[in-house]
């Protein structure tokens, strides 16, 4: 066992403390309630703390324990959840002022599979208002806990900021056009952004539901498969949760990756890209090179004008899913937010058709790539995380160039699953982060080339002074 401090020790660690009774629930939930406490004030990474709640189930999980009755590695583990996903009894806001008063009547089937699992739910994770670029101006905002000047990675930024300075062991996060994958690179820490339906999104308020994505935020590799496989699973109330047998999907992460088919295009890894981190990309495939892996090149086109149709897609989708709230309630939206359903409203039927078209295309293009190789490799997002303004967190809406997304929207267009995992420190001390997608249900191969990279490097072991 490593001489980690508690509150950075992995799932896998801490879970090998709870189940041989060295550690209890009760003791370890009341020391991450404490941290919370002590540090969040500054971080703002939760938007409410379910105390209460987390020591009931911490009691719960201590007498199961005790009593030999060990559900598994997410038994007595703490916890939390983006603000999106509804939790009984327990007010959901998605960061909206529209909705702060919401208070479900059931859980999400994400949290309900959490409880399941024996996991502890310390409470519920800021984000951006409705999931998109900015925030709620009554809203806190998440406080990247490596540099608070520096942009958290908008949506999923408390899921962020909690996981990667210790006030949760893991959490859950959403990505429809990156946030996952940005808030796991600013933050310095694991994402999965799963294969769309490998996960419910009952009970999730949805920002684009054609490309919206549950997943998890961690660690580490082998805890970001262990949340995803606790969390994933066919669904009777989510008519789009995919019904195919969840895998274990630690099953052959120490097999390492000798003759994957791992493909790199090094244009598309570079062009507009940070030298410091595309450097980081390149190190990081002659490592997987150097592990065993087949590198192949392949060949991606430009995806500028593919990556332009997002907001079309997701801006049109975000009126339809907040239509009971607009335009009926328009002027509690923040400007940010405001303007983004304002432009979705705005879009016609035959706009988002030929965004839909060329949604089409890409996800062709990238369906040939793909067919040579196991694995792509690319960054997670084109630039460490960037300084903020107010005009950036509060709008009104900024219009993002195409390499803001380049490396995220076109795996919310085809849904393939991808894993973030840190790859670097720049010359600011930030954070940066490679990104391994896969084949649609090919999660578990994905740990197995991450864990293979995170195992030969020490990134992951760095955490943030706070």
């Amino acid at each position: 066992m490593s001489d980690t401090p508690l509150h950075f020790k992995t799932i896998t660690e801490i879970a090998e403390l709870l189940s041989s009774k060295k550690l209890s629930p009760v003791e370890l939930t009341t020391i991450m309630l404490e941290r919370i406490e002590q540090h969040d004030g500054r971080l703002k990474s939760y938007a409410t703390v379910t105390a209460e709640h987390a020591m009931t189930a911490a009691q719960k999980a201590e007498q199961e324990i005790t009593t030999g009755n060990y559900r598994g590695l997410l038994h007595g583990v703490p916890i939390a959840v983006k603000d999106l996903c509804f939790t009984k009894d327990v007010r959901t806001m998605g960061g909206a002022k529209v909705l702060e008063n919401h208070v479900p009547k059931f859980n999400s089937t994400v949290v309900e599979k959490l409880e399941a699992s024996g996991a502890v739910l310390l409470g519920k994770l800021n984000l951006t208002e409705g999931a998109m670029g900015g925030y709620h101006p009554e809203f806190d905002i998440p406080i990247n806990p490596w540099n608070p000047d520096r942009w958290t990675g908008s949506s999923s930024s408390g899921s962020g900021v909690a996981t990667a300075a210790g006030l949760c062991s893991g959490s859950i996060g959403s990505d429809t056009g990156g946030s996952i994958r940005f808030p796991s690179a600013a933050c310095g820490i694991v994402g999965i952004k799963p294969t769309w339906g490998r996960v419910s999104r009952y009970g999730v308020f949805a920002l684009a539901e054609s490309m919206d994505h549950v997943g998890p935020m961690t660690r580490s590799v082998a805890d970001a498969g262990i949340m995803l496989e606790a969390i994933s699973g066919s669904d009777t109330n989510d008519e789009w949760a995919l019904k195919e047998p969840v895998p274990n999907m630690l099953e052959g992460i120490d097999r390492g990756i000798k003759g994957v088919r791992i493909g790199y295009d090094e244009n598309y890894a570079a062009k507009d890209v940070d030298a410091e981190l595309a450097e980081a990309i390149s190190n990081g495939v002659k490592l997987l090179q150097e592990l065993g892996a087949e590198i192949i090149d392949v060949g991606i086109p430009d995806l500028d004008e593919y990556v332009l149709a997002w907001p079309t897609i997701c801006s049109w989708e975000a009126v339809k899913a907040h239509a009971k709230c607009y335009p009926s309630h328009r002027e509690h939206y923040g400007p940010w937010f405001q303007g983004w359903l304002d432009m979705g409203a705005e879009v016609t039927p035959a706009e988002y058709q030929n965004a839909h078209k060329l949604r089409t295309e890409c996800t062709e293009h990238f369906s040939r790539v793909f067919q040579d190789i196991d694995v792509l490799v690319c960054p997670s997002m084109a630039k460490p995380p960037h300084k903020v303004t107010p005009e950036l967190l509060y709008g009104p809406k900024e219009t993002r160039p195409p390499w803001f997304q380049r490396f995220t929207a076109p795996f919310d267009y085809n849904g393939a699953p991808t894993l973030s995992v840190p790859c670097g420190i720049n010359s600011e001390g930030l954070p940066l982060s490679i990104q391994f997608v896969g084949k649609h249900l090919a999660e578990p191969l994905l740990c197995q080339v991450g864990h293979a990279y995170e195992s030969a490097t020490s990134w992951h072991n760095l955490h943030p002074d706070i």
